[in-house]
């Protein structure tokens, strides 16, 4: 037997790659109403951990994750998000990040953690469940997020980013509208289309 052709070892690298692809094009943000079903702690840390396998700029690891699947403890943080999002999600996670500064005095945070909650979206999809990045809702000016830190424990030297809410959809999200491919991405020249 041969060698593979490279159209074959492309063919079998992209078949390889169809079931991701697919989870990245079919995730949507979910902001209706959750089944009451709770999520797996196995699941939940399947979840976390692939928040924790994000990139992270020049390793400095600024994204921490906190799972809360304690329905006393959700109710309690429900109360201090007005207005109010994730309701009867049976399950949360929240993103903190620390401030730390990694080359040439430049801080990496807000990627570091955005590389994070995109790989637990994903992850999320992938495992039946559905989420939702609410971020500047708890990053407001009325600081929200530290309301919740305090409720969580959390330090001094880690502020509260993002609630992502997982759980299993009631309702099926709807299509999205998205900009056309030739609207948004090109080869080699900005607008040029081939």
């Amino acid at each position: 037997m041969g060698a593979y052709s490279e159209t074959e070892k492309r063919t079998h690298e992209r078949e390889k790659a169809g079931p991701a692809l697919e989870v990245i094009s079919g995730r949507r943000s979910y902001r209706g109403k959750y089944l009451p079903v709770p999520v797996p702690r196995d699941d939940l840390r399947i979840i976390l951990q692939a928040g924790l396998d994000a990139p992270s700029g020049c390793n400095k690891q600024t994204a921490s994750l906190i799972a809360v699947d304690s329905p006393e403890l959700l109710a309690k943080l429900r109360a201090v998000i007005d207005p109010p999002v994730a309701e009867t999600a049976p399950a949360a996670i929240c993103v903190l990040t620390q401030r730390i500064n990694a080359y040439r005095d430049r801080c990496f945070a807000v990627q570091d953690y955005s590389a994070a909650i995109e790989n637990m979206l994903l992850a999320a999809e992938a495992l039946g469940y559905s989420s939702c990045w609410y971020e500047g809702h708890i990053t407001d000016e009325d600081r929200i997020g530290d309301k919740m830190a305090k409720i969580l424990g959390v330090p001094e030297g880690y502020e509260l980013v993002c609630l992502l809410p997982v759980g299993i959809a009631a309702e099926k999200p709807g299509p999205r509208k998205k900009k056309g491919f030739a609207e948004r991405a090109w080869f080699n020249e900005f607008g040029k289309e081939e």
